[in-house]
């Protein structure tokens, strides 16, 4: 029962790499946009593609935390007790980021516009760095075992956890500029599809150098987790997310939006994947093995009772969320985010 449960989170944490990540993406690309001008364009479907599904992607960080307190409550108190920076940092984000992005649209003047977009799109960019840093402190080891046994600052200031916190902005900007070339076709922009393709193409190339030059690190940083992903069914999912990150690669390169946001998702889960089986039995390496972390059988049966009864609600609501936006039905009307603030 212990592996169902872990497995739940492992769910949990893909679909939030996936669907989160992609939100946290178009903060990126928000970030990058340009002045108001230049930019106004670009934020503008920005607002438009994340306002009917940007509160519902953040049910799977819930999601994780639920299962990882229930089901592992020393693996839980050991990480949130050592990494409670980053993890602060990354709670006080989500709160302002989403307070930002609702109130910016309703701003009465362009100087309020730019201060919420500039903390929208900052948070978007701390949110993902901290989380990445979060699993890189674990996966390298530096969660002991114990109430506050790691240190509170290289537990997530160290080579892995800036190498995966770097890698989860990157993979984050990737997922939003396939998603919004795709939307901005569907909106009948294509010189914003085209300025989305071009972002999708750059940052899908920056994340598979950054991917391939961080094996170095891990490699003097993180043993275990560099031998677990050179090899056996590690290595499989490491290749498995290579051939999707450069199918995608190719799907935007022709324009074939759809197919693309298959290939990249597949590409972030295979990764989620194969970082849990490099680092399998440990839940924290070296110290704690999944069956010792596990909660009673009692615990866990209902646990996981809770979770199959709760999947039979959410998991056709989001689908059906999702199938809207796909289809355009939830679509708002396009404008350039500074537009209305021309005289």
């Amino acid at each position: 029962m212990a592996e169902v449960c872990a497995a739940f989170i492992v769910l949990g944490i893909a679909a939030y790499a996936v669907l989160g990540s992609a939100d946290f993406g178009a903060g990126f690309w928000d970030l990058t946009a340009g002045g108001a001008a230049r930019g106004g364009r670009l934020r503008g479907m920005i607002q438009r593609s994340m306002a009917p599904v940007w509160e519902a992607n953040h049910v799977w960080l819930i999601f994780v935390l639920v299962i990882c307190w229930t089901a592992f409550p020393t693996a839980f108190g050991s990480i949130f007790t050592t990494l409670y920076i980053p993890l602060f940092l990354a709670a006080i984000g989500i709160i302002f980021r989403g307070t930002a992005f609702a109130l910016r649209g309703q701003a009465a003047t362009i100087n309020e516009a730019r201060v919420l977009g500039a903390l929208f799109a900052s948070a978007s960019v701390l949110i993902p760095f901290c989380f990445g840093a979060v699993l890189g402190g674990i996966a390298s080891g530096r969660v002991g075992l114990g109430n506050a046994t790691g240190d509170p600052w290289s537990s997530w200031l160290n080579p892995t956890s800036a190498l995966i916190g770097v890698i989860a902005v990157l993979t984050g900007a990737y997922l939003a500029a396939v998603y919004l070339a795709g939307d901005s076709v569907r909106a009948g922009l294509p010189d914003l599809a085209a300025a989305f393709r071009a972002r999708a193409l750059a940052a899908g190339g920056a994340s598979g150098i950054v991917a391939i030059g961080g094996l170095a690190i891990l490699r003097s940083d993180s043993r275990a987790i560099f031998d677990g992903l050179t090899s056996g069914a590690g290595l499989a999912m490491v290749l498995v997310s290579a051939a999707a990150g450069g199918l995608t690669l190719f799907l935007v390169w022709t324009e074939r939006y759809g197919l693309a946001r298959v290939s990249s998702a597949l590409a972030v889960v295979a990764i989620v994947v194969g970082w849990a089986l490099a680092q399998n039995p440990y839940l924290l390496p070296p110290h704690l093995t999944l069956d010792a972390a596990a909660a009673a059988d009692a615990t866990l049966q209902a646990t996981i009772i809770i979770v199959a009864v709760g999947m039979l609600i959410l998991g056709p609501s989001l689908w059906y969320l999702y199938r809207l936006v796909l289809r355009g039905q939830l679509d708002q009307t396009y404008e350039p985010l500074d537009q209305r603030f021309h005289t």
